[in-house]
């Protein structure tokens, strides 16, 4: 695999972010975003689709840390 040029980076990466805006705005619902998915899997190289999925999951997580806080698996088992 050789490495996407400048315009293949920048379609990508605009496809990810189409992609990432629909998910926020239905509440993470895959199916609705359905078409943007496949245009971003379709402009950018399998490996960066992976990497930036990842990368999504580890934002959200970190997002829902600091907004609401840690709760340890200790603490909601004996709620």
């Amino acid at each position: 695999m050789t490495a996407p040029n400048s315009n293949q980076r920048r379609a990508c990466w605009a496809a990810r972010d189409v992609f990432w805006k629909c998910l926020d705005d239905s509440q993470d619902d895959a199916t609705a975003c359905e078409k943007f998915r496949t245009d971003f899997e379709a402009n950018c190289p399998a490996q960066w689709v992976k990497y930036f999925v990842k990368r999504r999951d580890f934002l959200k997580y970190k997002e829902k840390i600091e907004t609401k806080g840690y709760e340890s698996s200790e603490q909601s088992s004996k709620l």
